[in-house]
């Protein structure tokens, strides 16, 4: 009966995470796009409630919250689940969709999408050769064989991960790093625009002049023939001498759109950072920025530390949530379970850790979806950004 309760848990927690893994997938990814694959939007949504539901089970771990008989099976499970959709559904469908959008092998999408599964999965065993991961054991396609090598990978993408939001989070939400604009800058580099903007506009209309000149003359489509066309070829100046002044115009026009654009860019990086101050004014920017103090001495210590035990040879045994609750004790005197309240703090700010780097993954990838996802690219980012997660 209690495996029932425990399942019924599961099942339902699943479904909430697929429910709003389809929410996200429709209302921040798909939002601009009309054309949807359903497979992509059922493959997204299955991999974020797969990967939700382990962290839930690890939470459960700790915590102590359903049978341990229970949450075994629904951790195989998940794990079976997770593993079909990294090595076997999810590459191949990023393949299939590269090959659906080259004309010359439309006819054929199958087979090529078929022989690109077979070269990932060439290279994905081919990742275990250097590292020892082989057990004769184990079979060749058994859970223990798949999950070392999507734990090489997963590794470095979280070391990668986490190395870009421990510079990225501070950047964002401390003050410090925000430099000083004023609306006297704004105006400045808006004043410089329009000038550019008004260089580019004179600049047109002074090659749609000479083009029109040119075309009148007769330069262009009309050329004189004949004893009065040799004497007045003589008398007149050679037909396109004006062409290289139009070369020249149209070399300065596109240095002057180039001007534009990059100055279009700074004029909207510079309303972007005075948001970002009248942020860091309010209440919850000083709360934030509070937190990104916090968090990053709280990273560097630990770095220190980490780098402290390599180099010495030693075992961390307490940490720095530890040690401080220990010094606070004995300098207050009073009596507390550091052991306990320790570990729970530990698991907390773990906890905050974990979801503001998920909040600012999923952020960081919509911006990156946005920046180079068309209407043939967006299925294969979408399943690429779902790999990564």
């Amino acid at each position: 009966m209690s495996f029932l309760i425990d399942s019924s848990i599961m099942i339902t927690s699943q479904i909430l995470f697929f429910g709003f893994g389809w929410l996200f997938f429709m209302r921040q990814l798909f939002k601009d796009y009309e054309v949807r694959q359903y497979v992509v939007q059922v493959i997204f949504s299955v991999t974020f409630a797969f990967s939700c539901t382990m962290f839930e089970l690890i939470i459960f771990e700790i915590l102590g919250v359903l049978n341990s008989s229970s949450r075994y099976f629904h951790w195989k499970m998940n794990l079976c689940v997770i593993l079909l959709i990294l090595v076997f559904m999810v590459p191949f469908y990023i393949g299939y969709f590269i090959v659906s959008n080259i004309r010359l092998l439309h006819k054929q999408r199958l087979l090529f999408s078929c022989l690109l599964w077979l070269t990932f999965m060439y290279f994905f065993w081919k990742l275990g050769d250097p590292f020892p991961i082989l057990s004769p054991k184990h079979g060749i396609l058994s859970i223990e064989q798949l999950i070392s090598r999507v734990g090489v990978i997963g590794v470095t993408l979280m070391a990668l991960l986490s190395g870009f939001g421990a510079v990225n989070c501070p950047y964002t939400y401390m003050s410090y790093f925000l430099r000083n604009v004023t609306d006297t800058d704004i105006l400045a580099l808006e004043r410089r625009l329009l000038q550019t903007m008004d260089m580019i506009i004179s600049k047109k209309k002074r090659m749609a002049m000479t083009r029109r000149t040119m075309f009148q003359k007769g330069e262009e489509h009309n050329k004189p023939s004949g004893f009065w066309g040799m004497i007045k070829s003589v008398t007149t100046s050679a037909p396109g001498s004006e062409m290289p002044d139009l070369t020249v115009i149209q070399q300065e026009v596109d240095a002057l759109e180039e001007l534009s654009r990059q100055l279009f860019l700074e004029t909207a990086d510079l309303y972007a950072t005075k948001e970002r101050i009248e942020y860091s004014k309010t209440f919850k920017g000083k709360y934030f920025n509070f937190l990104g103090y916090f968090f990053s001495i709280y990273c560097v210590w630990k770095i220190f530390m980490a780098t402290i035990n390599i180099v010495f040879d030693r075992v961390g045994k307490t940490d720095p949530v530890t040690r401080g609750i220990e010094i606070t004790v004995n300098y207050l005197g009073i009596q507390f379970d550091v052991k306990f309240w320790s570990q729970h703090i530990s698991f907390i700010l773990v906890g905050i850790i974990i979801v503001t780097s998920i909040r600012g993954l999923l952020i960081t990838l919509t911006k990156f979806f946005y920046a180079i996802s068309s209407s043939k690219s967006s299925n294969v980012i979408v399943l690429l950004l779902a790999q990564i997660m």
